[in-house]
């Protein structure tokens, strides 16, 4: 998943970020609605916001979705620009473009 680094918030880029379907698969839509309870902003057709106060279950829950091997890793890696330093409580999570 894309991301951005702006002033201690994470943004994920909208068009990475996880579908609800109704009816659809269990995990994808546990990882859905797991993503959107710790963001502090998700709104519809924007990138969602993290603030540095979440990174920490967010890199566990996104560590916990890559090993269950449900989802694909492109699915739960947060990538960075080359150009941004990775938080470190992010690095086991992510890797750069």
């Amino acid at each position: 998943m894309r991301v951005e680094l702006k002033d201690q918030i994470l943004f994920i880029n909208q068009e990475d970020l996880p579908n609800y379907k109704k009816g659809g698969s269990v995990v994808r839509n546990s990882y859905f609605w797991a993503l959107k309870s710790i963001s502090c902003y998700s709104g519809r057709g924007c990138d969602w916001e993290f603030d540095s106060e979440v990174w920490v279950a967010l890199a566990r829950m996104l560590m916990s979705f890559t090993e269950s091997g449900y989802l694909g890793y492109q699915e739960t890696i947060l990538e960075f620009p080359e150009n941004i330093q990775i938080p470190e409580v992010l690095r086991s999570v992510s890797t750069w473009l």
